[in-house]
């Protein structure tokens, strides 16, 4: 019997056992949207960090023998989609997995979690920018937010962008390989707008009116949306403005649940409106 009946996606990503981030939003979005997740986590969190206080397990000498018991079961992927990652050693393990599990068929997503609000993550140093942006030639699709473009092409960040300046750098970042590039969380006014660039199409800007306060997570269910509706065939654009409309819904839930912003968005009370026939 093959293991390779079903569409799967594997997901390489840290794990936080609460907060709504990660791995734990990818496992029930793909799962809802008919894609098995398969994950490999990068750290273990008890709880994501934007928290008081969290429990961390780093897991990169644990990668590589996760990744040759896969190897073992002959597993093929649709799909593979990274995500925050802790280190260099990290970085060339996910390059490596690329490289081993990769067929004609995979579309690669990379989520390249880098920073936010302006500045990079303190764990992202000069060095692992720039492992970052090799590791970002492996990608079909990426998914950098303005902080994480910025990082990506050299530019200098700020607040007002003009969307010319936007497409420079999706047309630069297209240059490091993805044929595909959202970059979201572009604030205009009152409104929020994601940038879509596809290899061969005119480009496309999709706004929406901003709702509430930003919150964590809310980036790993927009990549995991894009990279089930990749393996699954939905067009680029449709599939960013699913993902938008989607999360605004999250957003406007959360709010009216008055949850914590550390807690992410209560995905789970409008999960059923991502089915697929």
């Amino acid at each position: 019997m093959s293991h390779n009946n079903q569409k799967k996606i594997a997901v390489i990503n840290d794990f936080s056992g609460f907060g709504r981030c990660s791995i734990a939003v990818a496992l029930p979005i793909l799962s809802v949207m008919k894609v098995q997740c398969c994950p490999l986590p990068t750290p273990i969190f008890c709880n994501q960090t934007e928290c008081p206080s969290y429990f961390f397990e780093d897991y990169t000498s644990r990668m590589v023998p996760y990744m040759q018991e896969w190897k073992k079961l002959d597993l093929h992927f649709n799909g593979i989609c990274s995500g925050f990652l802790g280190s260099k050693e990290q970085i060339e393990i996910v390059k490596k997995f690329f490289k081993e599990f990769k067929t004609e068929e995979t579309q690669i997503i990379v989520d390249p979690v880098m920073g936010d609000y302006g500045k990079p993550y303190p764990t992202y140093t000069e060095e692992m920018c720039g492992e970052m942006k090799k590791l970002v030639e492996f990608a079909d699709i990426l998914t950098p937010n303005v902080t994480e473009a910025c990082v990506l092409t050299d530019t200098p960040y700020k607040e007002k962008w003009k969307i010319e300046e936007i497409q420079e750098m999706a047309e630069k970042i297209h240059k490091m390989g993805p044929k595909k590039i959202a970059i979201t969380g572009i604030v205009q006014g009152g409104f929020i707008a994601n940038f879509c660039y596809e290899e061969g199409q005119q480009p496309k800007v999709l706004r929406t009116h901003k709702e509430g306060t930003q919150r964590s997570g809310t980036g790993d269910i927009f990549a995991s949306i894009i990279a089930a509706d990749a393996v699954n065939g939905v067009p680029f654009y449709k599939s960013v403005k699913k993902a938008s409309d989607f999360i605004k819904k999250c957003i406007i839930r959360s709010q009216e649940l008055n949850i914590p912003l550390t807690d992410g968005v209560c995905f789970e009370e409008v999960l059923g409106k991502l089915k697929t026939d």
